[in-house]
């Protein structure tokens, strides 16, 4: 109020919102009074209540430009100052508190749909982006009584077989692998999960022949208790089917049963498909529910500045040793076209495994190599020659001071894993992990089938189809496919795309970043 008396002040928005819009304001330090449909008084100039901010959030999840009229309306402090006739108050938006409440404040009504039991959210662009234990994940939907918030992740994390006779969920190869708590698996390598996560979620597995909602646990549904499991068919469609969000140009797996022998999966055009065993290796994709009050403490949901958890929002962890960190954080490491690597695990005591974000680049194409005369890797292999000589030398992928944080003889699995086999055969003699599988030594190999990362993050369109590890026989090696799905046909004589896999040394530590894609640690 530049006044030297008491007036009165109205702050609105004018006309109707474009569909898939929001408008509102957030509370923070200076918000001394909120907006009222008959205006506020602000006290004379230089005194105390002279002044009133408000910080205005437009929520666009319409994916084009909208236009918002603004309104300002003053009067003295005894005026009526109701809105006019189309001006509408501005509501608040809660931007921080718990995951549940500041996901739904933070879309547009267009954006959400309640069956009564959970409120999706759909579309295609709503700001669902949640960051948390090193991977991008979007929130699917908000349980209405509990509050827990349920959550997949953006990219396939990796790919296997679902299982080798059945398409139940329960005693699945899938659910082994998601629930897996060593090193091997995905919910080993998770943050704190007892923390962030509803360890006894609730997963509904039912056969569905359709879409429709699948039957509830006391209808006689299918249910399966566990920490981590997968998005089913219903719950994709609710999200918007092919025209949202939860498409991500790949083929992936769904929790969803078709028949005995197969499943529904999501096509990279977003259809969905039944996928039999027999022959299907697809693309996999997490999903965990957080708990109630795990709380947002910053980030607006965008892909570019996704929520960050309490708990898990670190900062200032220059000098941290690397071998702390986790999974899927990523690393500013390599050389010019070739510069970013993501954490893969720390598989061996002490040391961090990384692997390129990407396959390696040439002149702005992948590059692209064949395997070798068979499928065993060895340092001798077109393949080990390539990774432990040219790659480590040459500027075009790492420095001599990045090539020197490299272990120099570390143990690489060889596994042989057939169609519908279980991913622990890449590493171990049997399901019961009884001993190792062949291994060999080298400075520097690939990631092997089913390991974390052995995926794909990005659309089909921006990426390449790469080698693994691990051989299918002695003439094929599993290979990830461009669309999130792998195959172990055609020999190893056919070029591929290469993601180097190395262990960091023990003594590496990060000297800036955040390990998000938008900054990403650096090390020395």
């Amino acid at each position: 109020n530049p006044n030297n008396r008491t007036a009165r002040f109205n702050f609105y928005y004018v006309g109707s919102l474009a569909s898939n819009t929001k408008v509102g304001y957030i509370v923070e330090d200076g918000t001394n009074t909120f907006p009222d449909e008959k205006g506020i008084n602000l006290e004379k100039e230089g005194t105390v209540g002279s002044s009133n901010t408000y910080i205005i959030r437009v929520i666009n999840n319409s994916g084009k430009s909208v236009t918002v009229n603004l309104g300002v309306s003053v009067g003295l402090d005894y005026n009526d100052l109701s809105l006019p006739e189309n001006g509408h108050l501005f509501e608040e938006i809660t931007y921080k508190g718990e995951v549940g409440t500041v996901v739904l404040s933070n879309i547009s009504k267009d954006n959400t749909y309640d069956d009564g039991v959970d409120t999706f959210t759909t579309g295609q662009y709503p700001n669902n982006y949640i960051w948390y234990s090193g991977k991008l994940w979007r929130a699917v939907s908000v349980n209405n009584e509990e509050k827990t918030v349920k959550l997949v992740t953006q990219w396939n994390i990796s790919t296997i077989s679902y299982d080798n006779d059945s398409s139940a969920f329960a005693g699945s190869y899938m659910e082994e692998w998601l629930n897996d708590t060593t090193v091997d698996g995905f919910l080993g390598n998770l943050r704190e999960p007892e923390k962030f996560i509803k360890i006894d979620s609730k997963w509904n597995a039912s056969m569905m022949n359709d879409i429709s909602k699948p039957p509830s646990e006391e209808e006689g549904g299918t249910i399966v208790e566990d920490a981590v499991g997968l998005l089913n068919v219903y719950e994709y469609v609710m999200s918007g089917d092919n025209g949202s969000y939860s498409v991500n140009d790949l083929y992936w797996w769904t929790l969803t049963p078709y028949d005995a022998n197969s499943l529904w999966r999501m096509r990279d055009d977003g259809l969905k498909q039944q996928s039999s065993l027999d022959y299907s290796c697809n693309g996999v994709r997490p999903a965990i529910n957080l708990k109630t009050d795990v709380k947002i403490v910053d980030g607006d949901g965008t892909i570019d500045n996704p929520y960050r958890l309490e708990g898990d929002n670190d900062t200032n962890l220059e000098g941290t040793l690397l071998n702390t960190r986790y999974s899927g954080e990523y690393i500013s490491f390599g050389a010019g076209e070739n510069n970013l690597y993501i954490i893969v695990s720390h598989e061996t005591d002490k040391l961090t495994k990384i692997t390129s974000a990407e396959p390696l680049k040439e002149n702005e194409n992948y590059k692209k190599l064949a395997f070798g005369n068979n499928s065993t890797f060895s340092t001798t292999s077109t393949m080990g020659l390539f990774l432990n000589g040219e790659y480590l030398t040459s500027s075009n992928y790492i420095t001599n001071e990045q090539a020197s944080m490299i272990e120099e003889n570390s143990t690489w699995y060889l596994g042989t894993v057939t169609d519908k086999q279980s991913y622990k055969l890449a590493k171990y003699t049997d399901e019961n992990m009884a001993g190792y599988a062949q291994s060999t030594k080298a400075k520097v190999g690939l990631l092997r089938y089913g390991e974390l990362t052995t995926g794909q993050f990005d659309s089909f369109n921006n990426n390449s189809d790469y080698w693994t590890l691990s051989p299918a026989d002695k003439t094929n090696a599993w290979y990830e496919k461009e669309l999130g799905n792998m195959s172990a046909n055609y020999g190893t004589s056919n070029t591929r795309g290469i993601r180097p896999a190395l262990n960091l040394k023990s003594n590496v530590i990060i000297t800036g970043g955040d390990g998000t894609l938008q900054n990403p640690f650096t090390l020395s």
